[in-house]
Formats: C-alpha cells, sequence, structure tokens
C-alpha cells in the first residue's frame, strides 16, 4: 500500500507533538520507513553482544542459530502486533494501556518501562563509548560523554529525525555488516564451526530466550514509530514492515556475534568493540567500522530515549490531566533521562557483559505479562474499538484504575517467578527443569488466557466503533461517547 508523503514536506524538523493523538492531516511517511528504522535499530553492537552470550555461556553454534532465530520470530511477533496498533490509533504505546490498567493505574507498567529504557540506554552508551573512544584516541568514558550529547540532540529533534537516522543507519550498517562477515568467513573455518553440535536444553532455550527478550523489549515503544503514517495503512503491512525490519535486522547481527564469540577464543568477553572491529583490519578501515558502531547505536539509544520522554509524559497527564510538552520542557526532560543513563553507563562500564545479560532475561517477567494483557485485549476483546478520548479522562469510560487488568498483570508477574533463573533471582523450579528459564514462556500464555477468559466476563463496555478526537476541518466526524465528547473538548 502507498501512502502519502508529501505532507511530511511541510513539518517542523523539530516534533511539536509528544503524547498527543496524531490527526490525519498531520500524517505522513511510508511503510519501509518502518523497515529501515527497525533494521538500523539492530543492525548494532549490542545485537552482537547478544548472540555473542549464546556461546559465551556455553552453546554451540549451529544450535545457537537455530534457538536465537526461533527467538526472534516468537518475539518479533509480538512486537510487530503493537507495531500494527499505531496507525489506527495514532497513539504512543503506552498510553493505550489506559484501556487495560485504567488512567492512573497505567503508570504502574510505564514506570517500569522507564526502567527498561534507562537500563538498554545505559548498556547500549557503554558499547558506544568504546567505539567513540577508540575513534578519537580518548578514553571511554569521554567516549560515552560524547555519545550521550549526540543522543540528547537527535532525542529533542524527535519522530522525522529519528526517521531519517533509522534510515541512514540501516545503509551503513548493510555495508559494515556485508564487510565483517566478509572478513570473518575469510579468517575463520565457519563449516568447521557448524559442524560441532552438542544439543542442550538449557543452552538452546537460553539462545531462544535472548533473542526473544531483545525483540519483546520493543514492545512498549514500536507504536511511537507507527503513529504518524495515516491511518487507512494496512495493520497486515504494517506488521510485516516493522516485524521483518526487527527480525532480519537482528538475526544478522546476532548470527555475526555467535560467529565471533566461537572463533575468539575466550577473547571476546570484555573486548566486544574492539574484537569486532579487529576482524575488519586496522587504520583507516578500523576507523571507519568505529564509527558505523557508534553511528549503529545512535539509533536505538535515541529510540530508547525518546521512548522514555514519552512514558514520562504520559505518566505525568494521567494525573495531572491534558498535558502539552513544550519544546524547553521537552529537552528538560531528555537532559534528565540521557543524564541519569549515562551516570549508569560511567559507573558500571568495566561489568557489562554479565550484568547486561542478567538485566535483558530479567526484564522478561515484567514485560511479557504487559504485552500478553494489551494484545488480547485490543486484537480479542475491543478489537480495536476504543474510546481515545477517555483515555484522558479519569471519570470516563476506563476509569482511574482497572482492577482486571492491573490483577492479572501481577499475577502474570508472580507465576514466573519459580521460573526465572538470572544473576538477580533463581526461582525454586530452575534447577529441576534443568537451570532452563522458561519465565517468558509462562509470562506470555498464562495472562493472556486469564485476562481472556475474565474479559469475556467482566470487561467493561466496548464501543460499538473506534472513537477518535473531533479534528478540526474534518468533513466526517467519527460518533463520541459523552466522556469522549467531554474528553475532547477540553
Amino acid at each position: 500500500m502507498a501512502v502519502n508523503t508529501d505532507r511530511a514536506s511541510n513539518k517542523p524538523l523539530i516534533e511539536r507533538r509528544s503524547i498527543d493523538y496524531i490527526p490525519e492531516a498531520e500524517r505522513h511517511g511510508r511503510l519501509f520507513s518502518q523497515f529501515t528504522l527497525w533494521m538500523g535499530a539492530n543492525l548494532q553492537i549490542t545485537a552482537i553482544v547478544t548472540g555473542a552470550l549464546a556461546v559465551v555461556l556455553g552453546g554451540d553454534v549451529f544450535w545457537s542459530l537455530i534457538g536465537l532465530l526461533i527467538g526472534q520470530l516468537l518475539g518479533g511477533g509480538v512486537m510487530a502486533l503493537h507495531a500494527a496498533q499505531g496507525p489506527k490509533l495514532g497513539l504512543p504505546q503506552m498510553i493505550s494501556s489506559r484501556v487495560q490498567f485504567g488512567v492512573y493505574g497505567a503508570a504502574i507498567p510505564i514506570v517500569l518501562v522507564c526502567l527498561m529504557y534507562l537500563g538498554f540506554t545505559a548498556t547500549g552508551t557503554v558499547l558506544s563509548g568504546q567505539a567513540l573512544g577508540q575513534l578519537f584516541n580518548v578514553s571511554d568514558s569521554v567516549g560515552i560523554l560524547i555519545f550521550a550529547s549526540v543522543i540528547v540532540l537527535v532525542t529533542v529533534l524527535g519522530y522525522r529525525v529519528i526517521h531519517w537516522i533509522g534510515r541512514v543507519a540501516s545503509v551503513i550498517g548493510v555495508i559494515a555488516f556485508v564487510f565483517l562477515f566478509w572478513r570473518l568467513m575469510s579468517q575463520t573455518d565457519v563449516g568447521a564451526l557448524l559442524q560441532i553440535r552438542h544439543f542442550s536444553w538449557s543452552s538452546f532455550l537460553l539462545a531462544v530466550s535472548l533473542a526473544a527478550s531483545w525483540q519483546i523489549a520493543f514492545g512498549p515503544y514500536v507504536a511511537d514509530y507507527s503513529r504518524y503514517l495515516p491511518s487507512k495503512t494496512s495493520a497486515v503491512k504494517t506488521f510485516f514492515a516493522a516485524g521483518a525490519g526487527s527480525v532480519v535486522g537482528a538475526q544478522v547481527a546476532m548470527i555475526l556475534g555467535v560467529f565471533a564469540a566461537a572463533s575468539a577464543n575466550g577473547q571476546f568477553a570484555g573486548h566486544e568493540v574492539a574484537y569486532i572491529v579487529g576482524l575488519g583490519g586496522t587504520g583507516a578501515t578500523a576507523a571507519l567500522l568505529y564509527f558505523s558502531i557508534a553511528f549503529g547505536k545512535v539509533t536505538i539509544s535515541t529510540l530508547n530515549s525518546y521512548g522514555s520522554f514519552m512514558c514520562i509524559a504520559t505518566i505525568i497527564s494521567g494525573f495531572k490531566g491534558h498535558l502539552t510538552v513544550t519544546r524547553m520542557q521537552r529537552l528538560v526532560f531528555v537532559l534528565v533521562i540521557v543524564g541519569a543513563a549515562t551516570l549508569i553507563a560511567l559507573l558500571g562500564q568495566h561489568s557489562f557483559l554479565g550484568a547486561f545479560k542478567s538485566f535483558i532475561l530479567f526484564l522478561l517477567a515484567f514485560f511479557t505479562p504487559w504485552s500478553a494483557i494489551n494484545l488480547v485485549d485490543y486484537y480479542c476483546i475491543t478489537r480495536e474499538r476504543y474510546d481515545v478520548p477517555a483515555l484522558a479522562d479519569p471519570n470516563g469510560r476506563y476509569g482511574r484504575w482497572n482492577l482486571l487488568g492491573i490483577s492479572v498483570y501481577v499475577f502474570g508477574v508472580l507465576v514466573q517467578l519459580p521460573f526465572i533463573s538470572t544473576k538477580f533471582y533463581t526461582g525454586p523450579l530452575v534447577a529441576a527443569l534443568g537451570d532452563v528459564d522458561i519465565s517468558w514462556i509462562i509470562g506470555l500464555v498464562l495472562p493472556a488466557a486469564v485476562y481472556y477468559v475474565c474479559a469475556k466476563k467482566w470487561h467493561s463496555a466496548v464501543p460499538d466503533q473506534l472513537i477518535l478526537p473531533v479534528e478540526q476541518n474534518s468533513v466526517v466526524q467519527p460518533k463520541t461517547s459523552g466522556a469522549g465528547r467531554a474528553a475532547a473538548q477540553a
């Protein structure tokens, strides 16, 4: 489906919207931009390291590659289902959680999402700092500060610049990855590595979990970057555009990580960036690779910072009511967010690899139940029929606190505890399962089933159709409820 791109030419470089509904007159963009954005976000060093973990932590090459691919497809499907909500609703991802949790209650998962953004921004900044340190011949700490400054600038500029950088990052990433693959294949007997096949359920499921958690972690903000597409954009095509970009980009990066770690003879951990660049050569070639690594991290780190800004604004607006964020306020928000992430990066840069593995696996306990509830409600219960104006009204259709959604969410977190295996916490059933962490599977399936059954019986009244805010100069207006009209006119 072709969508209109002409509208974008008249838009200011600095985004003026924050968590507002995007009116149809301001919709623009193409589906291909979803593919390039998410491929660029995944063709980067942190994805390489994530793939390498499957081998560093005991897996062989062949079964690690299979496990990672399965995890990409499972987690990428969840991520892409969230992406498909953006054009239809015209809203950031987390504000739609007010349907399932209430206008105030949505703050519960959103706070945890903010922590996720903070952690991913910090870990990405560590690796980018290493790359910039080598590129400019400065310390890693100085490299971290340089990278943080770039992220602040791009995040403040907003949506259009983020998509533009995503396109550029995709091109640079493809060139760099093709070159690195060629160099790796010329230096390594890949066939011999693939012949070593010692299947282990724990190592195999670790690979699946690493890739699935990587993809699912995009769920809380993926619709933030599809919400400007025209509302008639095909949900199916949006699903495949965002999902394919993310899965292809991540799998390519993780394959490189698997082969690099398997051929490193123990030299990968602790020197991730230097080792990857060393595959490509020295001198000017190395400098270009360090630049491509740092630039590749700009996209995803900006997505994390932008998403965190949107979440904080969503929390404040839930309790305060309608919130208009000025450009100066956006700058202050972003400075605080990136500043906190930079501080974490500076303090934790020397113990990155082990902490990162534990961090991304532990995150699953909090985000798989949210994804399950949000997706089941949107696709199976309300079937896209949201009252968008009522999302800003604590006294409206969705209320302040939705005990059904909150209760199922808490259940979804708690039911995973016996199956979690991380440095932070190990559940009592992990040893009996051969040290295999299956918590993310439990966290997706059980909350989805429980919410579906309970919501069918106790869900509040669902609108007959999607209710959107009244737009000025609109020829045809959708029907609105009483609460919706009040909120739209406020």
